[in-house]
């Protein structure tokens, strides 16, 4: 046996020693607090393991989806197309989340993630679409926006953000505006990520908590649920005016983030045909998770009537 062997050795049988020691001199009752502790220690190791295998086994049933977007990308370039996918919803919605996962394994040089801040002072005299305008794909290229131009329809009002003339200016306008845009042949997908009150909280709860996470929470995150009726109004108010045959909205329901993320690939992938398809994937959207707009419009409708006001 080596030296450093046996020093190792030596140490191991004294920390053996040390335990034991410690263990005698416990009382009755403070082993079986310890034993406890240790029992306790081991469900929640077992349980974040248990997680983490989870969570590892989702990400890899998303990667078929993930080479299928591969495919499609190519075809955009071959055609020379140009496509626009719109990512809006509440805060901690899971748009994020989600935008990750389309891009992962694209060809960096063929699409862009576009997160504008707040407008400059020169930007806020200009037309309201122009610096959205500014940042569309040339053709081959797919562009993604983690919040777009329905900020003017869902943000800005809440917040007073932009006066009432400017939301009613937006609201006559989105829509020759977008029609335009599908008369050009771009591919506009509208995705709306639908969170319930409850999870919003709890997502909010877990930044506040998190180190990793409190990046994310910003002021206008704290009072979203003291505003989350005014922006079920605006959502309604968005929703019936903007779903148009053109160009119509797509709920995602976000509050299982992984079943979100699976039925939004599944979505993009069906807003044009591209070659060599997948023929063993399933393509079809779980009607649980994905709602029309006009669905979702009748949905609210219905929770009025029931309930005398909307609920999400």
């Amino acid at each position: 046996m080596s030296e450093s062997t046996a020093e190792s050795k030596s140490k191991v049988d004294s920390a053996l020693r040390s335990e034991e020691e410690r263990a005698r001199q416990m009382s009755h009752e403070d082993l079986i607090a310890e034993f406890a502790r240790l029992n306790l220690a081991n469900k929640d190791l077992l349980k974040e393991k248990k997680k983490a295998i989870m969570r590892r086994r989702q990400e890899v049933s998303l990667k078929p989806y993930q080479a299928e977007l591969i495919k499609m990308q190519q075809q955009l370039e071959l055609e020379s197309r140009r496509m626009i996918i719109i990512f809006e919803g509440r805060d901690a919605a899971g748009k994020g989340g989600t935008i990750r996962r389309v891009t992962r394994y694209m060809n960096e040089k063929h699409y862009r993630v576009v997160a504008l801040g707040k407008p400059s002072d020169v930007q806020k005299t200009q037309w309201y679409f122009q610096r959205y305008v500014e940042q569309f794909p040339r053709g081959g290229e797919i562009v993604l926006f983690d919040r777009s131009w329905y900020n003017r329809a869902m943000v800005e009002p809440v917040f007073g953000f932009c006066s009432p003339k400017e939301y009613e200016n937006f609201m006559i306008g989105v829509t020759k505006f977008e029609e335009e845009l599908v008369r050009q042949e771009t591919v506009l997908l509208k995705l709306y990520f639908s969170v319930t009150k409850e999870e919003q909280a709890r997502r909010f709860e877990r930044r506040q908590n998190d180190v990793l996470r409190q990046w994310k929470l910003s002021e206008v995150d704290v009072q979203a649920q003291e505003r989350w009726d005014d922006f079920t109004d605006v959502k309604y108010k968005m929703f019936r005016q903007t779903h148009t045959a053109f160009a119509p909205w797509t709920v995602i329901r976000s509050n299982e983030k992984h079943l979100a993320r699976l039925n939004a690939l599944r979505v993009i992938l069906n807003a044009m045909d591209y070659s060599h398809r997948s023929t063993e994937l399933d393509f079809v959207p779980d009607s649980d998770i994905v709602v029309s707009g006009s669905r979702e419009l009748e949905n609210m409708e219905a929770e009025r009537i029931r309930d005398g006001k909307f609920l999400g």
